[in-house]
Formats: C-alpha cells, sequence, structure tokens
C-alpha cells in the first residue's frame, strides 16, 4: 500500500518509502547505483559530450533557474506540505524516503519507552519539585483592592434606572461568566437594571441549567447592591406590555468587543425609549480595553460576586478537603492538570496521533457531527504535521506526565486531572497513572451518589473541577480556552498576583517529544527551565489588549510591601 500521509503515522524519522523508480531510472542514468554498465553497451562520443554540456550548465546555472523553486519548496517544508526525500540503494533498487520534519510526528510512546528506567529510578526521591515550586522573590506581593472599586462605582442609593437589560450568556461555563460579568459592567454604564442572564443552550455542551443551578443568585444581587440593581426577572406590567413574551422585545445586535461609547450612543438611546432592551448573544460583547471604573464591576462581579451554588460548593469543597488529606506526604499540596483531550478537542485540532487508519475516521465522524461541513470547505487543507510544530496539538496524558516527571514531580505526587470524557481513555491515561499512582479526577474522588445530581450538566461539573484546581498548589494549563484563563486570574486574585500556573511551551515540547534518543538529564534541565519561565510569567501583568480576568493586576489589585496570604472571598452576605 502506497497511500503515504504526508505527515506520517508514525515515528520513524520518514514516511514509508515510494514505490521502486523506474527500470528507466534504475538503469539508464545512474551507474554507480546499477552497479553495471549503464543501458548494456558503451556510450557514444557525442552522448558523452552532450551529458558534458548539460552538466556544466546546470553547475554553474542551475541555482539561479532553480532558486524560486527551492523557496516554494522550503516554504511549503515549513508548512509541513514537503520534506526532504531521502534516497538509498537496496537491492540495487532506488528507494525514496520521505523525511518529515522535526516536531511534526507524535512520538511520544517511543520517548517515554526509552526514559522510563529512568523515571522510575527516582521514585520515591528525597525532595519533591512540588515544596519548592514556586520562588518566592517572583511573589511580588499584590492584594485585591474592592474597597477602592466600590468607591468608585458604588452609591448610598441607586439612582433611577433607565431601564431593563436581557442578555443571552453563550457556550460553557466559563463563556458565561465572561458574559455575565460584562453585563454587570454594562448594566453600570447605561444606569440599566440588570435581568438575571439567561442561558442558552448550547449544542456542543448540551446543558440545561439555570443561572441559579449553577451559581448562588441571592449572593450575586446582594454583592452588587450598592452598584448594579439586579432582579431575577421582567416585572410583570414591563412584560406586558410586549404581550407577556420576552422574545418580542427588540434584540440589539452589538458587534463584538464594543466600546462603552458605542453603548452609550447606540444602545442608550433606544433602552430609555423602550424601557427594556435584548442582546442575544453577548458573548465578547464588550471591548477589554475600557475605562477603570468599568474594569471595576468587572472585577468586583468575577472575583467577589459570582460563586458558585451551594450544592457544588458544599461537594466541590469535600473533594478539595479530599485532595489535602491524600497529599499529606506534601503538606497537603497537590497538582492539578486542565486536560483537554476529549473527541471533540483532538478532532476540533486536526492533529494525529497513534490510532492510525481508525483513529482518523473516528475523527472525520466527530468533525462532521461538530462542526458540519466545516472541515470539508473547499480549499480547507489539514495539516497535522504543522499543527503539531505550531504547538497547537492538545497534550497526551502521557506527554503530561513525562512533563512533570521531567520538572521533578515525583510518583508520590498528588494529582488531580480535570477533564470530560477522556478520548480513548483506557489507553491514554494507562501511561499517566503509571507515573502518577496518586491519581485522581471528579470521579474518583467523589462518590457515584454525590455525583448522580451533576450528571447530565456538563457546567456543573466542570465548577466541581475548577474549584479542585483553584486551590491546588500547581495548576498546570495543557491547550488553552476559557476555563484556564479564568482560573489563572482566579488564582492570581487570591495568592498575592501569581498564578501558580505551569504553561509549557509547546512548540519546544513537539520537537522533545519527536526525539527517541534524548537523554534523561537533557530531558530534565529542557522542563526545568520551561518551570522557571511559567514562574517569571506567573505575576505577568495586564497588557492594553489583556483579558482582565486573566491579568487582574493592576485594575483589580494593588501593589503592597508586606507578603500576602491567600485570602477567600470578602462579601458576605449581612
Amino acid at each position: 500500500m502506497h497511500g503515504l500521509s504526508r505527515l506520517g503515522t508514525g515515528c520513524n524519522r520518514s514516511v514509508s518509502p515510494s514505490p521502486p523508480s523506474s527500470p528507466r531510472f534504475r538503469h539508464g542514468r545512474h551507474k554507480n547505483f546499477s552497479g553495471g554498465g549503464g543501458r548494456g553497451g558503451k556510450q557514444s562520443s557525442v552522448d558523452k559530450i552532450v551529458f558534458l554540456l548539460v552538466s556544466t550548465v546546470f553547475r554553474r546555472k542551475g541555482v539561479l533557474l532553480f532558486a524560486p523553486l527551492l523557496y516554494i519548496s522550503g516554504m511549503l517544508l515549513y508548512m509541513g506540505s514537503l520534506g526532504f526525500d531521502v534516497v538509498s540503494l537496496k537491492n540495487a533498487v532506488v528507494v525514496v524516503h520521505r523525511r518529515l520534519p522535526p516536531g511534526s510526528v507524535y512520538c511520544s510512546p517511543q520517548v517515554f519507552q526509552k526514559l522510563w528506567p529512568f523515571m522510575e529510578a527516582e521514585n520515591n526521591a528525597s525532595q519533591n519539585a512540588l515544596m519548592t515550586t514556586w520562588n518566592p522573590k517572583m511573589h511580588q506581593g499584590w492584594k485585591p483592592h474592592v474597597n477602592s472599586i466600590i468607591s468608585k462605582t458604588g452609591f448610598s442609593e441607586l439612582p433611577k434606572s433607565n431601564g431593563f437589560l436581557i442578555i443571552e450568556a453563550n457556550g460553557g461555563l466559563n463563556q458565561q461568566r465572561l458574559s455575565i460579568c460584562d453585563a454587570v459592567a454594562v448594566a453600570w454604564l447605561l444606569n440599566a437594571t440588570l435581568v438575571i442572564p439567561i442561558f442558552h443552550l448550547n449544542s456542543v455542551w448540551r446543558d440545561s441549567s439555570k443561572f441559579g443551578d449553577i451559581f448562588d443568585e441571592e449572593f450575586f444581587v446582594h454583592a452588587l447592591r450598592n452598584h448594579v440593581n439586579v432582579v431575577r426577572e421582567l416585572p410583570e406590567d414591563v412584560l406586558q406590555r410586549f404581550d407577556n413574551n420576552i422574545s418580542n422585545i427588540v434584540n440589539l445586535r452589538v458587534k463584538g468587543w464594543s466600546s462603552p461609547a458605542h453603548y452609550l450612543q447606540k444602545v442608550l438611546p433606544k433602552l430609555e425609549a423602550l424601557g427594556a432592551v435584548r442582546i442575544a448573544p453577548f458573548s465578547n460583547r464588550l471591548a477589554y480595553s475600557v475605562p477603570s471604573n468599568v474594569q471595576g464591576l468587572r472585577c468586583l462581579s468575577n472575583f467577589e460576586a459570582l460563586r458558585f451554588s451551594k450544592p457544588i460548593r458544599t461537594l466541590a469543597d469535600k473533594m478539595v478537603e479530599r485532595m489535602i488529606m491524600n497529599s499529606s506526604h506534601t503538606g497537603g499540596k497537590y497538582v492539578s492538570v486542565h486536560l483537554r483531550f476529549e473527541m471533540d478537542m483532538v478532532a476540533f485540532s486536526c492533529c494525529e496521533y497513534d490510532g492510525g487508519e481508525e483513529e482518523r475516521h473516528e475523527m472525520d465522524i466527530a468533525r462532521e457531527r461538530s462542526w458540519r461541513g466545516k472541515f470539508r470547505r473547499r480549499g480547507r487543507v489539514i495539516r497535522p504535521g504543522a499543527n503539531r510544530m505550531d504547538g497547537k496539538c492538545p497534550l497526551t496524558p502521557l506527554e503530561v506526565g513525562m512533563m512533570l516527571r521531567g520538572m521533578g514531580f515525583d510518583n508520590n505526587t498528588s494529582v488531580f486531572v480535570a477533564a470530560g470524557n477522556i478520548y480513548k481513555a483506557e489507553k491514554y491515561m494507562a501511561p499517566l497513572k503509571k507515573m502518577f499512582p496518586l491519581l485522581e479526577t471528579k470521579d474518583t474522588l467523589a462518590t457515584p451518589e454525590e455525583l448522580a445530581p451533576f450528571k447530565g450538566h456538563s457546567s456543573r461539573l466542570a465548577a466541581l473541577d475548577y474549584t479542585v484546581c483553584l486551590h491546588s498548589e500547581v495548576f498546570v494549563t495543557t491547550q488553552g480556552g476559557n476555563f484556564p484563563h479564568f482560573l489563572m486570574g482566579h488564582r492570581r486574585y487570591l495568592y498575592g498576583g501569581h498564578a501558580k500556573t505551569i504553561k509549557p511551551d509547546k512548540r519546544k515540547l513537539a520537537l522533545l517529544f519527536d526525539s527517541p534518543h534524548i537523554r534523561w538529564e537533557t530531558f530534565k534541565r529542557q522542563m526545568k527551565d520551561m518551570l522557571r519561565h511559567s514562574d517569571v510569567k506567573g505575576s505577568e501583568l495586564k497588557k492594553p489588549s489583556g483579558s482582565v480576568y486573566t491579568f487582574p493586576m493592576p485594575d483589580c489589585m494593588c501593589k503592597q510591601t508586606e507578603p500576602v496570604n491567600e485570602i477567600s472571598n470578602t462579601t458576605e452576605l449581612s
């Protein structure tokens, strides 16, 4: 079979050889390869002269003639579409192998096989990296400044409302969180009464939960009482004006990342004229860069007013306590990992692993099921190798485990894995459990009876994961997305401005995991450099284009000279 994938299916540095070259190529022009005398007779003098003439011209001007072609080939190689051909001789037949670019192939199982004996030798180490992960010098001493936020945006008595703002929050847990917090900021900006956000039933998340199922509604209303008036539903008299149908309220199509000026110029007049407006969908409808008082409302909403509902908090707190008890040998400290290796994530990434044709078939079906036709559009080219080299492939459980062991976390480290349904979990989770026997998930940390009320509700289950990750000593993000972005910001807010998060360089990892002959000491050195880099970036400040939900300094926090202790939510019900 010669139907080659241009990106390879295994760890061999070249793909399967191409079909044997034609007899004419094998015998006519390559005497050294054929081991004999050309076509069976002597070359004529004319043939020799012509051959020498053409060879001379090619040697002198061939490079210039083929320079454009070489440039294009180089670009294609960079994009993962072309590799150098390696020519070898086997049984007097020319065999052409295509060499794949470094980092374009999933070779992690072969690397693990080589490094595992060295990991075993370091089991039960005297010093676990968990005890010394973060350099205290990197903690710059930031603290929340909610009081100054309240003084900027609060009122002793709220002014008369300009009308009711209704928004629809779509997506998963943290995309909903983003919409809610932005809605609070917009409601304050418009002096509007915010109706508790409606949650859109997403075709991917398939969670029918309402606001009160996930968040503490009473606490939310109370925490914002001096800043924004929040009501659970539209008053009866207002709803009657729209024939008791919320869909009759005008839906304003606000562009993504709109400025405060847009809301004041375009939305406020409609609100004042109609008494109620709707914005659906509302995800990412407010710009990141806004005045500090508007940022203040985002901070107050996200870090103080939004807390999970009591059923979620009760179980989540038990899970955190159990993780701490399981980590007694490391002073109650544990590692949490956000693992994005669900089938939909693997399919969406368009990356290839080691499942061969079966895997490719399953991914094609998954892509068509969730994103009908998106990946089959004309001109769409899927390049798994280029994606891997660019650091866009989800890390497998095996790769996460090797990375952590290389950083110095030994087999006695308690690890909590936050994830959905892992693709082929039995196969891919086995090596991670081998490296970290003290591994837990929400399904092992909580009993089936405790989890029963949350089953079928992805956002509520994500809230359990979120809480256990929030309180870990080390959080590891592997693929990006709203979950780690909000979690990193929340951890900065709680831990003196430091995210205590490992954010790996996946481009570098792709190269290292594509090196089956790498030495253990070399691998460890690279991993510890990566850990140090994460430590340095832990206290990063928000840039103008950054999100306050990920980078709360300096908008939500202020600098202080004394060491900061871990803090919890400060807003309480009176």
